[in-house]
């Protein structure tokens, strides 16, 4: 998916902020050259760094016409939602940007491009339609290929959902970068594919086919990489995503995991359940996610990224402190903190052979 001269106009009408519109503040935070405006009516005419802590200047603005006055050329569907349906009012704007012979960019869960109606609106304007969800042909099957390769492997785990896995792999990538590494960011979801560029659509592939399709996307970014750091997904306690999170596992055989976790959720919140679950302790999450890689590829919690976004920096801090003492590893909110201190220690852990 090639991302050269795009001027992506985000949707995110009714829901642009920081816990709604992850896909909208994921490219807002990493690709920021990219987005010249934010589409949401009930947010108009302030900026994205307003709403959202994101984008600096760049402006929210109330529908398409306004975006093209930016040089807008691009839609792209600025959320994840659960199902992964297009929301019935978003139709319309899609319509809209298509007819414009705008590209539009989803990472839903429904493909836009077999939409009958959608489809035809794009092949009469020319326009293209990219299902970053569409999984690559093919069929493949695990088979641990990843433990040969010579680069280091990093794993985000988390203990729920939406807890910040995908932003600590990308900030740990740049402070790697900055300090001479030559990282790869590998991307599982469809965020992370709109940021890097290509990757696993984690959620889309079928779970027989998903270790080797993360082993595949492994194998082929390790050229010229010291260190890859792969995207996780869900969290192995959630009794909706755990599958997923076993097979990027076992797909990528990490050497080492960067366990993530939101700073004061009380709950993990599960899709029809009359109330919020009970939530792994820290100690619970790094062991069974050290316990699961045993089955595939020996890995180690070398790491704890907190997101303290619902604390003050008092707080933060001492999330980070409690954190870190309990679990016996450094510990830091990457986005707030930096990640200085799980650059080092992959650098420490680089220095020791992996266990595979």
């Amino acid at each position: 998916m090639s991302s050269r001269g795009r001027r992506i106009a985000i949707l995110a009408e009714g829901c642009f902020s920081p816990r709604d519109a992850k896909t909208a503040v994921g490219m807002l935070r990493y690709r920021p050259g990219e987005v010249v405006a934010v589409i949401d009516s009930t947010r108009a005419g302030r900026t994205t760094a307003e709403c959202a802590g994101v984008g600096g200047a760049t402006p929210v603005v109330p529908g398409l016409q306004a975006a093209a006055a930016l040089g807008a050329d691009t839609l792209m569907i600025g959320i994840a939602p659960q199902g992964g349906d297009l929301p019935a009012p978003w139709r319309a704007w899609v319509l809209d940007a298509l007819e414009r012979g705008w590209s539009v960019l989803s990472g839903l869960h429904a493909f836009l491009g077999d939409d009958p109606e959608l489809a035809a609106a794009a092949g009469r304007s020319g326009a293209v339609i990219h299902d970053v969800r569409r999984p690559r042909p093919g069929r493949p099957v695990g088979s641990r290929r990843a433990r040969e390769i010579d680069a280091r492997v990093v794993l985000t785990v988390g203990t729920d959902c939406n807890v910040g896995k995908m932003t600590a792999a990308l900030e740990l990538e740049q402070e790697l970068i900055r300090r001479g590494a030559r990282a790869r960011f590998v991307a599982t979801g469809q965020t992370g594919i709109f940021i890097a560029g290509r990757g696993v659509p984690a959620d889309a592939v079928v779970s027989d086919f998903l270790a080797g399709a993360v082993e595949q996307e492994v194998l082929e970014a390790a050229g010229g990489a010291d260190v890859l750091i792969v995207e996780g997904q869900g969290s192995l306690h959630h009794p909706g995503y755990s599958a997923v999170t076993l097979g990027i596992l076992h797909g990528a055989c990490p050497s080492d995991l960067i366990l993530c976790h939101w700073a004061g959720r009380a709950g993990m919140t599960v899709a029809g359940a009359r109330e919020a679950l009970p939530l792994p302790t820290l100690e619970e999450s790094a062991r069974a996610a050290e316990t699961a890689s045993e089955w595939g590829a020996p890995a180690r919690v070398i790491g704890l990224a907190l997101n303290t976004l619902d604390l003050d920096e008092k707080t933060a801090l001492e999330a980070c402190r409690e954190g870190s003492a309990r679990l016996g590893v450094p510990a830091t909110d990457p986005v707030r903190f930096g990640a200085a201190v799980l650059a080092e220690a992959v650098t420490r852990s680089r220095s020791r052979p992996a266990e595979h």
